[in-house]
This record gives C-alpha cells, sequence and structure tokens, in this order.
C-alpha cells in the first residue's frame, strides 16, 4: 500500500519538472501575445512622430489621445475579468484579441481628433481583461513562493516590445516614407503591428487550456499534484484576505495596492508614449536613429527584471525588491529632467527610469496574494490593476499639456518622479509578513 500510495506523492524533482513543463508551454505563447497587446497599446508613441504633422493636431491632443485609452480599459476592467472567470480563459482572452487588433488595425484610418479619441477609447475597452485575466489565469497554475520569476519572465514582453518595437517602428516610418499603396508610414506602423494580434487570437483556442484540470498535455499524477500545491499556497494565505470582491472592496489594503500600482505606472507610461519624443528633442531626427536608441532602455530593463524576479522568490522577499527598481526609476526621471540638453546624460536617465519602472510592474503582483483569496481574484486583480490604469490617462495628457505650456517635459518628469517616491513610501508601509511568500 505504501509503494502505491508514494507514486502518488511527487518528489522535489517530480514537481520542479511539472512546473517546468507547464511554464515552457505557456509562458512563451503567453509573452508573445502580451509583446504584441503592448506594442499595439504604445506603437501611437513613434506614429506621433509623423501623424500630428499630417493631421494638423497639437501634443496636447496627441496625449488626451494617448490616455483616453485607458478610460475605456478601467471601465470595462472588472467585469471583462468576471466574463473570463465566468466563460473560461481560452475563449475569452481569443475574443478580446482579436477584437484588440482589429481595432488597433483601423487607427490608420484616422482623418481628425474625434476619430483618434474613439478608436483608442474602444481599444482600451477591448484591451480591459487581457492583462489581469493574464494575472488571474497564472495564479492558477503557479503558487505564490513561485509567482516573482513568472511574472518577471510573462512580462518582460513589456521591455522587449521596446527593444524589438524601437527598431521596427523607426524601420517602418522610414522604409514606408514613400507611401507605397496610398498609405503614410504611421498608418502602415497600425497595419504591420495590429493585424498579427488578430492571428494570435485565433491561435489561442488551440494552445492555451482553461485550467490545471483541462490541460490534456498533463498525467494525470501531474495534474494532482498542481491541483494540490495551489490548495496548499490558498491555506497558507494571511489572515485578514479579502475572500470575495465586497470584502476587497472594504480592505483599505486593497486601495493601497492599486495607488502603488498607479504611482508605478504614472512613470511607466511616461516613458512609453513620450520616450521616442524625449530622445527627438535631445537632438536626433532620424526615426531609424530614434528607434535603435529607444531599445537601449527597454534591453536593459528586460535583463534587469529576470534578474530581480528570481531574486524576489528565492529570498521570500518582496517589499524591498519592488522598492529599490522604484527608486530607481525615481532617480532616473530627475537625471533625465535635470540633462534634457545632453543626449549622454539624459539617455542613461531614461535607460534607469526604465530599468526601474517596468522592474516595479512584475514585482508588484505578488503583494496581492497577501490580500486576495481565489474566490476575490477575479475582480480584485482586475480592480488593482484598473486603479493603476488611470495613470494612463492621466500621465500622458499631463506630459503633453505641460509642453504644450512650457516647451519642455523637464517639469512632468519632476512631478512623475514625485508620484513615484509617494509609491515606495506606501510599499514601505506593508508588513513584511503579509507579502514575504
Amino acid at each position: 500500500m505504501t509503494a502505491i500510495a508514494d507514486t502518488h506523492v511527487p518528489s522535489h524533482e517530480g514537481i520542479e519538472g511539472t512546473y517546468k513543463k507547464v511554464a515552457f508551454r505557456l509562458i512563451p505563447f503567453i509573452f508573445v501575445c502580451y509583446l504584441f497587446n503592448y506594442l499595439d497599446r504604445v506603437n501611437v508613441g513613434f506614429a506621433k512622430l509623423q501623424m500630428l504633422d499630417d493631421l494638423g493636431m497639437s501634443e496636447a491632443v496627441y496625449g488626451l489621445g494617448a490616455g483616453i485609452f485607458f478610460l475605456g480599459y478601467i471601465a470595462c476592467g472588472v467585469p471583462s475579468n468576471m466574463m473570463l472567470h465566468k466563460i473560461g480563459a481560452r475563449r475569452w482572452i481569443a475574443v478580446l484579441m482579436v477584437l484588440w487588433g482589429l481595432l488597433s488595425t483601423s487607427l490608420l484610418l484616422v482623418r481628425d481628433a474625434e476619430t483618434f479619441y474613439v478608436l483608442r477609447l474602444l481599444t482600451g475597452a477591448a484591451e480591459a481583461g487581457f492583462f489581469p485575466g493574464i494575472v488571474l489565469y497564472l495564479t492558477k497554475w503557479f503558487p505564490s513562493a513561485r509567482r516573482g520569476r513568472v511574472m518577471a519572465l510573462f512580462m518582460s514582453a513589456i521591455p522587449i516590445s521596446g527593444v524589438l518595437g524601437g527598431p521596427f517602428s523607426g524601420w517602418i516610418l522610414s522604409h514606408f516614407a514613400a507611401s507605397p499603396g496610398g498609405l503614410a508610414a504611421w498608418q502602415w506602423l497600425f497595419l504591420l503591428q495590429g493585424l498579427p494580434t488578430v492571428l494570435l487570437g485565433i491561435a489561442v483556442l488551440f494552445v492555451l487550456s482553461d485550467g490545471v484540470a483541462d490541460a490534456k498535455w498533463l498525467t494525470a499524477e501531474e495534474r494532482t499534484a498542481l491541483q494540490s500545491a495551489q490548495v496548499e499556497d490558498e491555506k497558507n494565505k494571511p489572515v485578514g484576505a479579502s475572500d470575495s470582491f465586497a470584502s476587497a472592496l472594504r480592505n483599505p489594503n486593497v486601495w493601497i495596492l492599486g495607488i502603488i500600482y498607479f504611482c508605478i505606472q504614472s512613470g511607466v507610461y511616461a516613458i512609453n508614449f513620450w520616450l521616442p519624443s524625449i530622445i527627438k528633442s535631445s537632438g536626433f531626427s532620424d526615426p531609424n536613429l530614434i528607434g535603435w536608441l529607444s531599445a537601449i532602455p527597454y534591453l536593459a530593463a528586460s535583463i534587469f527584471m529576470v534578474v530581480v524576479g528570481r531574486s524576489a522568490d528565492t529570498h521570500r522577499e518582496r517589499r524591498w525588491h519592488l522598492s529599490v527598481p522604484m527608486l530607481m526609476g525615481v532617480g532616473g526621471l530627475v537625471i533625465a529632467a535635470n540633462f534634457a540638453s545632453s543626449p549622454v546624460i539624459s539617455l542613461f536617465g531614461l535607460t534607469l527610469a526604465t530599468m526601474g519602472a517596468l522592474t516595479g510592474l512584475p514585482m508588484f503582483w505578488p503583494l496581492s496574494g497577501g490580500f486576495l483569496s481565489a474566490a476575490a481574484a477575479a475582480a480584485g486583480l482586475a480592480f488593482i490593476n484598473s486603479m493603476g490604469q488611470l495613470a494612463g490617462f492621466l500621465s500622458p495628457y499631463l506630459v503633453g499639456w505641460i509642453k504644450d505650456a512650457t516647451q519642455s517635459t523637464d517639469l512632468a518628469l519632476y512631478i512623475l518622479a514625485g508620484v513615484m517616491m509617494l509609491g515606495v513610501a506606501l510599499v514601505l508601509r506593508i508588513p513584511a509578513k503579509t507579502v514575504n511568500r
């Protein structure tokens, strides 16, 4: 009897092998999906280099158009994640990707500010459920102790989208400058970066499984081991973790998490939407060169993000692995503002800011495990994400408004550095025993 029972108790090596199998199956594909998700969201920053002159738009109009995306995102985040929880990740994520891919591609049809605003708003609504849905999806596969490195691998798609997207976007703007097919180069940008998302959305139906129980590519023993690990992880949640969406809304710590995420995203979106313009204002005009230079901060961030994620899981420490990158973001934004006239120093500051702010994103999400049970996670994660995404509306608009008023982005960078500093203070108020798992 003992020998038979032992076959159902996975060894350490066995469970490690199972998690590697799951990661190899899910993470590369989800990574590519998120890469295009982020590329479709922020490629408007490169399109801006030519689109504004072609259409006669102001910097403030661009800033509002870049930010209005997040009003649709915020409005639809919670209901979209509830729908995912109801009908399953595979089908809902496929629907979202096809829809936002078509809407993002449709930005090539923009002729005036009103159309720009409407398409950005609808694209935001379509994208709203993807990221919190994927975060929820990953919590069903990986326990808290493994989420630092998993989230870092998944979210390294953000800097990689900058590494690949910057040069690719610059090449499109240069290569299609002659307007082949009657389209301007910025219109080709939306076309060539939007359609792949539609194809990936269709592929979701064939690659993803809704959960461990539906994963036919795992053996029965592997499924049992993963389900047991998730049950044990849920038991180990701290006392006071919210067990419903209503209780999550009454938990002040959940609101604090939302504010912290807002502070992180304030720096992230300022970088994402304005990096090409800030580099251009430093004295560079060739779109190809701007594309390659913008890849440098993202390349550094992609490496730093994975290293910090692995360290956070190894040491079972969450607060300082989030706070230190955020402090780097603060310092980088201040350097970029102080040395705006020096291309080399300014680029160094932007690189430091990008490394810190983007690494803050995956290091933030393991904190939520201390405050949300599985029952509250679907809507709770979407709610926290929606609070953070409010920065996606305010941050680009703030930068655009200040640049129109002062002809410089310096003041905006100082303000955003202060917002990130507030986030650091709030992170360090969270008791270590609550989140260090």
